[in-house]
């Protein structure tokens, strides 16, 4: 077995264990940014299907080296406007939404062969300036004008909780972002999506209800830093 094998099977383990006993299903989204396609080709065959990038002028070619793989791609960094075809194109998911306008750019651009495109609407939960989101009661507002746009369907919520190894710190951030999910559910928006925990804080984030995980370290092991490339990725480089 490959240590990425090993490590995907240990964090499952881990995500069945924070359950509890619950039957709920969590993705768990491997990171792959700064990863070789190499790397991404071993995640496959371990059983992993979702992928997430942050960098759209390396995720690009990224995609277009792997070819026709059984893959879903996850931008889950801050995108700027000028870069919302690029991504529209490509991926599956978008996890940062926070502005209409950005929504808007993404709609514009989605091909209609490739379906409605996923997106999750990203919510400051660490009240970090560094993170992005909107606050949580500026949420319902923005979830109204993104589901009302066509070739995007709204699936859920997306946040970042700030560094810590408090697991009672981190639940209660991760709980901010249930009970937005919650309200706006209340309110009449469908979702069905919790996109919340890295490498970590996962296991925080699964006990606070989320479906969707984002792993990078704990998959593929420690990255060497680099720059992001201009524009991009700002807020969400310690996404692990």
């Amino acid at each position: 077995m490959s240590t990425i094998a090993a490590n995907l099977q240990a964090i499952r383990r881990r995500i069945s264990e924070a359950l509890q006993g619950d039957s709920r299903e969590v993705a768990v989204i491997a990171v792959s940014k700064q990863r070789s396609p190499g790397a991404i080709r071993e995640a496959l065959a371990a059983g992993c299907r979702d992928f997430g990038e942050s960098y759209v002028q390396e995720a690009v070619p990224k995609i277009g080296a792997l070819g026709a793989v059984p893959a879903t791609w996850h931008f889950i960094g801050r995108l700027q406007t000028n870069k919302a075809r690029d991504v529209a194109e490509r991926f599956d998911w978008v996890h940062g939404v926070d502005r209409a306008k950005l929504a808007a750019a993404l709609a514009k651009s989605r091909p209609a062969a490739l379906g409605r495109l996923n997106v999750c609407l990203q919510v400051n939960i660490s009240g970090e300036a560094t993170k992005g989101g909107v606050a949580a009661n500026e949420a319902l507002a923005l979830a109204r004008a993104v589901a009302a746009m066509p070739r995007l369907r709204l699936r859920g919520l997306m946040g970042m909780a700030r560094p810590t190894g408090d697991a009672r710190e981190q639940r209660a951030q991760f709980a901010l972002l249930r009970r937005a999910f919650d309200e706006l559910r209340a309110a009449g928006v469908e979702l069905d999506t919790l996109s919340m925990g890295m490498s970590d804080d996962f296991e925080a984030a699964v006990a606070e209800g989320a479906t969707m995980v984002r792993i990078g370290t704990a998959i593929f092991g420690a990255r060497r830093v680099s720059p992001s490339p201009l524009g991009e990725g700002r807020g969400e480089g310690a996404i692990r």
